[in-house]
């Protein structure tokens, strides 16, 4: 799934302001600026869009997980260079402290039915024989579940 879409759909989930998307990317150590965040968030038939890299989504991952979670003791976590929807997922799934259970209620909110087996086929190593790559289908409809879920609490 196209980074920018991630970015701005968790934007809109959280109600995040600027600024406060600023100090989820310093808390993954990656310094932004207004206008960087803006011209992320553009719609791509914007002549000011610009993509967000991997590195910046996982910094702005990152720095979610820190804010929602709390800081972990010792070495900060690297923000990876590489995502995939594998990793966004687990990512989501960490910052928001979401059981298997959870997942699965979050996707029901879109019509998706997923066992438990399924979940955790996501967030298996890629070298195991269960593992499975969770296609961007399946990570837009997590992402508006989780709209359904987090913004209609506001």
């Amino acid at each position: 799934m196209d980074n920018n879409n991630i970015l701005r759909s968790l934007r809109y989930t959280f109600d995040i302001s600027d600024s406060k998307m600023i100090q989820l990317f310093g808390l993954a150590g990656r310094e932004v600026t207004r206008a960087e965040i803006s011209d992320w968030l553009k719609g791509e038939d914007d002549p000011a869009f610009k993509a967000i890299y991997d590195k910046d989504l996982s910094a702005f991952l990152n720095g979610f997980i820190s804010d929602k979670r709390g800081k972990k003791d010792g070495e900060p976590v690297p923000n990876e260079k590489s995502l995939n929807n594998n990793i966004v997922l687990r990512k989501l799934k960490i910052a928001l402290n979401l059981q298997d259970d959870d997942m699965i209620s979050i996707l029901k909110l879109k019509g998706i039915e997923v066992s438990k087996h399924e979940i955790s086929a996501f967030f298996r190593n890629p070298s195991q024989g269960k593992y499975m790559a969770c296609k961007d289908q399946f990570l837009r409809n997590f992402l508006m579940g989780l709209q359904e879920k987090f913004r209609s609490k506001g």
